[in-house]
């Protein structure tokens, strides 16, 4: 009878060693800093450090919110791309989209915006551009929201062409995109 309750019990303290192990092992790429003092010295040395993709949806830069309007994004690409509000010559929102998701952005204040998006792979938070087959477009039409008391604008946006679409792009020089 002993050893029908010791079985049982083993194989669970197993299974956690090997989640702590897991969980204690840093994954490939990822950043790993060792320090050494010598009489008040302090040495860092670093490996190389592997980006952070952001979430789906994550708001990259917000000096907009507190509107009611709704701006949906659908990317159908095989990247993920950043979309970007620019009201008058300022960088307002931007939003990162992960490949084949859709993200919102519920707080859209009221105002005419330039939309840009910028699409590729591997996002570098520190420069705000992807670091591998960028491309750097802007829609054409603006963007007007405005709210009453009883409606707001609800704006829905795809990344990827689709047939019958009504919005057209035109590629923006790296130089010139809001980052």
């Amino acid at each position: 009878m002993k050893n029908k309750l010791l079985a049982p019990r083993t194989g669970l303290i197993a299974v956690f060693a090997m989640a702590a192990t897991l969980v204690t092992a840093s994954p490939s790429g990822a950043t790993t800093a060792t320090a050494a003092t010598t009489a008040g010295a302090t040495t860092l040395s670093a490996t190389t450090t592997a980006a952070a993709r952001p979430r789906n949806g994550a708001i990259l830069f917000d000096r907009i919110s507190g509107g009611r309007g709704v701006l949906k994004i659908k990317n159908g690409l095989r990247t993920d791309g950043v979309v970007i509000l620019v009201k008058g010559k300022t960088k307002a929102i931007s939003i990162y989209v992960r490949a084949k998701s859709t993200a919102s952005i519920k707080d859209v204040r009221d105002g005419t915006y330039r939309l840009y998006f910028t699409t590729g792979y591997r996002y570098s938070k520190s420069r705000h551009r992807f670091t591998r087959a960028a491309t750097y477009q802007r829609f054409n039409d603006r963007l007007r929201y405005y709210t009453t008391a009883t409606a707001s604008r609800i704006y829905t946006l795809t990344l990827h062409p689709v047939r019958g679409g009504n919005a057209g792009t035109q590629h923006v020089n790296p130089k010139d995109f809001p980052a």
